[in-house]
């Protein structure tokens, strides 16, 4: 079975667009998402695209600033100090990579933590870790949760979840998720030894190292569902390029019980998740602003 990642975003959004008009109607408040590009990375300008689009379906207001490749480190610096005093914006998102010049991780500390809507900042990471209910949690962490549950109903409790990488943005996050969850959660990585027979515990097997087509079909333990956040680009025979994820999904989707497919599968949860953080933002900020 695939887990069909643009139509559960595609119902979410459904869901989001209400809840904005709700807010808009209690409070006057319309939920306002800034999105800050530096440069023109193609793979960036898309994603830039994408958002805004989906920001403006659902009702919110989306702005976007776009900076050449050589804006200063300080004149970006400046920009989030702008935005982050400015009362109509409720999430910031700046889009990464950044150019070699810029430290993202200073850059991602100067975003207040009540509209880093990405959810990277250091005090909703550790939110998080507390379990706090007022973390603004990572989009890409959220949505692989939402999509394990699609397939196997909302009480993952139990359940072993094995996570393959242990990156800030979507390894850690989504192990703490889990375990949130009630799951028994390991995560492995690149000195895990030997990896495949770890992965045949899991029920649930979460794939984030950015290796293509890394995991194959005799690491999945039957029936287990496999959440693929892998992202990669690969040359094929003819000398064109497709995307593959970092799951062999045609020998995985013959043993798995469910697979996100790659794209259409945790790439749309991400956006839709960036909106679902935003009108928190607003609903939780916004109103004591005013």
């Amino acid at each position: 079975m695939n887990i069909d990642g643009k139509q559960v975003a595609a119902d979410l959004r459904l869901v989001l667009a209400q809840e904005v008009a709700e807010l808009k109607k209690q409070t006057g408040i319309t939920p306002g998402l800034t999105v800050v590009l530096v440069g023109e990375d193609p793979a960036s300008q898309v994603y830039v695209r994408n958002k805004v689009k989906q920001t403006q379906e659902v009702g919110m207001i989306s702005n976007e600033f776009r900076l050449a490749a050589d804006t200063s480190q300080d004149v970006l610096l400046a920009k989030l100090d702008e935005l982050n005093n400015d009362p109509t914006v409720h999430g910031i998102l700046v889009q990464l990579p950044l150019p070699k010049h810029i430290d993202e991780s200073l850059i991602i500390e100067s975003i207040v933590p009540e509209k880093d809507v990405d959810g990277f900042h250091a005090m909703n990471s550790g939110r998080l870790m507390n379990g706090d209910a007022g973390a603004l949690v990572p989009c890409t962490p959220q949505g692989c949760v939402i999509l394990a549950k699609k397939h196997l109903g909302d009480d993952l409790s139990g359940k072993h979840a094995v996570i393959i990488g242990r990156s800030n943005i979507v390894g850690k996050p989504v192990a703490m998720l889990l375990l949130q969850e009630s799951c028994t959660v390991t995560i492995a990585h690149s000195r895990t030894k030997d990896l495949p027979a770890l992965c045949r515990q899991a029920d649930i097997l979460v794939a984030a190292v950015g290796r293509p087509e890394m995991v194959k079909g005799d690491w999945i333990k039957p029936g287990a569902t496999v959440i693929d956040v892998g992202i990669n680009r690969i040359e094929t025979e003819d000398g064109k390029t497709r995307l593959v994820g970092d799951v062999d999904f045609a020998e995985a989707e013959k043993v798995a019980g469910a697979i996100t497919p790659v794209p259409g599968g945790v790439g749309p949860m991400t956006i839709a998740c960036l909106l679902k953080n935003t009108i928190e933002a607003a609903r939780r900020f916004g109103v004591r602003a005013q």
